[in-house]
């Protein structure tokens, strides 16, 4: 295994450009002053070059230049700079130097980075996100071990894990058992999990404390999302607090007894506080639906129907659910098939999307969606939420319009379930189960088709402009490294770039004058056949954020129904223009990638390797010499 001077990582929240063009920049500055560099990227392809731990221990110093959360424990002892990914592309001289006399990092500090808006090198919005995400992806793999488990116990009756019932079976009371343990490590490992993403290996342990007390105290869901990001706070203000204690003396001190300690007594004891208003939260909304039970079976699915689907086994959901539960015991078998059947519906509607609309959704999404089939038929609805929490306003209403219908016609023909859990396991105790498992498919796939029809006009418009991006737009949101279908090959720039495409000693004025230059141009070579539609997708992505990118270039791309197939066109400008570049120079040539609509993603490699191309000083120098489009396309053949 070889050995490096020094290792890093790259990688910017939604984008491709900046994570390879910061990689190139500064493998090539390591070549230029004599270190060896090995660089992992993180984008939207997944993570490549992965560092080892070896790797890591022998470098002298660690460069991150990244807009998203690389991991920065694991350089912990390490010199280590953290900056945004532009600067990897603008400065990669300094940022070496830097980091070859930047403190030695040690683990669970807040890095120092320079964009002041920022924690831990992300922006805070993001970081609230993917902390939030992070929960609910290590809290998932509970909920369906402990769901499936507690299903399978089902089989043998309704009362088969109490001793007391001729039911009882000893396998299934086993069954059960770990089942429902298992489930009940879902709050904790949400809260744990949170404060683990910001606050790190302390803010795991008092946030996994305050998890437990709350779940404990009937805060349920909601009180472990409140337990995750309040034990964060507490972990980083008492960080803050000792500080000036140093660490050579102090470190095991603090690690092993006052931030732990301190921090589970002070998270522990506020959320011992807030148990209160939050279990009479839940309690308030379950007596509330117990009041709907004799209405209109329409109203209460409905009202059913819009809470199962609210928040996919949070706080909403489960005062739905306890509800039914309670009835339960009462002998009223009605209201938890509604329930039930809300519940069944949304992870079956994920699975219906992704074969109604499959070039939607990746690899990845699809192979969730089919598991979905398998978790929803068990009465696991959390597996919707992956999907839920992308586009929310949009997608949660479509889960909410499938559950309720599936929840309206359970209550009108008057089916009723008496188990608690388990989903279609249980359907030899339903009183009507081959029409109840109808209405389930009838709403889910209800669902289903608005699911795909989000995809299709928002979902996959949003991820491909977002996978497009060579800057990223403070407004952005953070996507949790989802992979896209692109094949690993090269993609030459110059298989989309035709010579008709190339233009020298194009006379504009602006910025939105080269952008209506380029949309006119696209129309008169018959790449595309509305103006209009072009000029303000073009318009669109500049509002959010610059294409400018160094040394006089800019790539602009527009995505579109009005553009017939991907396409390159290059414009040298007769003067330099303003752009808002990274560099601050004006700009004298414009790399501009069209896009239609309905894309395989392919244009990623080719925005990627010519941003790599923009990035060799060599390239560069013949691209601005070249005075004929002739000259541009055998430069770009050639290279």
């Amino acid at each position: 295994m070889a050995n490096y001077d020094l290792v890093g990582a790259t990688g910017c929240a939604t984008g491709v450009a900046h994570t390879f063009m910061a990689e190139e920049a500064l493998e090539k500055a390591a070549e230029k002053l004599g270190y060896t560099i090995k660089i992992e990227t993180h984008g939207q392809t997944g993570i490549e070059n992965n560092l080892t731990s070896t790797e890591i221990a022998d470098a002298q110093a660690v460069i991150v230049a990244s807009d998203i959360d690389v991991g920065l424990d694991r350089f912990a002892g390490k010199r280590l700079v953290v900056v945004p990914v532009a600067r990897g592309v603008k400065e990669p001289d300094a940022l070496i130097k830097k980091a070859l006399a930047a403190p030695i990092y040690k683990e669970g500090q807040a890095a120092k980075s320079s964009n002041k808006d920022s924690v831990g090198n992300q922006k805070l919005g993001n970081k609230i996100y993917t902390s939030l995400m992070n929960g609910v992806s290590h809290m998932l793999p509970f909920v369906v071990a402990g769901g499936v488990l507690m299903a399978i116990s089902f089989f043998w009756g309704i009362d088969s894990a109490n001793p007391k019932s001729s039911e009882y079976n000893q396998f299934a009371a086993m069954l059960n058992t770990v089942g429902s343990t298992t489930m009940n490590l879902m709050a904790p490992v949400l809260g744990a999990y949170i404060a683990e993403a910001l606050a790190q290996r302390t803010g795991f342990v008092v946030g996994l404390s305050a998890g437990f007390i709350t779940f404990n105290g009937g805060g349920g869901f909601l009180g472990a999302i409140v337990g995750g990001y309040l034990a964060a706070i507490v972990v980083l203000g008492l960080q803050k607090l000792f500080q000036p204690l140093p660490d050579d003396k102090f470190r095991g001190l603090k690690s092993i007894f006052l931030l732990p300690v301190l921090g589970v007594l002070i998270t522990g004891s506020i959320m011992y506080l807030l148990n209160t208003p939050i279990k009479a939260l839940n309690v308030g909304l379950m007596s509330w639906l117990r009041g709907f039970e004799n209405t209109n079976p329409a109203l209460l699915g409905i009202i059913i129907g819009i809470m199962c689907a609210a928040d996919f086994g949070g706080p909403i959901n489960k005062a739905a659910y306890v509800t039914g539960t309670v009835l339960l015991a009462q002998g009223n078998y009605y209201f938890m098939a509604g329930v039930s059947a809300a519940c069944i519906a949304p992870p079956l509607a994920t699975g219906f999307a992704v074969l109604m609309n499959r070039k939607a959704y990746s690899k990845s999404e699809r192979a969730a969606g089919y598991v979905n089939f398998l978790l929803g038929s068990t009465h696991i609805t959390e597996g919707a939420i992956p999907f839920a929490a992308k586009h929310p306003l949009w997608n949660i209403p479509a889960f909410m319009v499938g559950s309720a219908v599936a929840s309206v016609l359970t209550y009108i023909t008057k089916i009723s379930v008496p188990a608690p859990h388990g989903g279609f396991i249980v359907l030899p105790l339903v009183n009507k189960p081959f029409l109840w498992v109808l209405w389930i498919l009838i709403g889910a796939a209800i669902s289903g088709a608005l699911l795909a029809l989000i995809a299709g006009r928002f979902d996959k418009k949003d991820k491909l402009a977002a996978a497009a991006e060579t800057t990223v737009a403070p407004s952005e949101a953070n996507v949790t490294n989802q992979n896209t279908e692109i094949n690993t090959e090269a993609f030459e720039p110059s298989d989309i770039l035709e010579l008709r495409n190339i233009q020298v000693d194009v006379a504009v004025t602006s910025r939105n004058d080269a952008l209506k230059y380029l949309a006119d141009f696209a129309v008169k070579n018959k790449l595309a056949n509305d103006s209009d539609a072009v000029y303000d997708s073009y318009l669109k992505r500049e509002k959010e954020g610059s294409t400018g990118m160094t040394d006089g270039f800019a790539i602009p791309h527009a995505q579109s129904a009005a553009i017939a197939k991907s396409s390159m066109i290059v414009l040298k400008l007769k003067e330099p223009i303003d752009w808002q570049s990274l560099d601050g120079k004006k700009i004298d040539t414009v790399i501009s990638f069209l896009i239609p609509e309905s894309d395989s993603n392919a244009h990623l490699q080719y925005l990627s390797n010519t941003a790599k191309l923009l990035t060799h000083e060599d390239f560069i120098a013949r691209l601005k010499k070249a005075n004929t489009p002739e000259e541009i396309q055998a430069l770009f053949e050639n290279n």
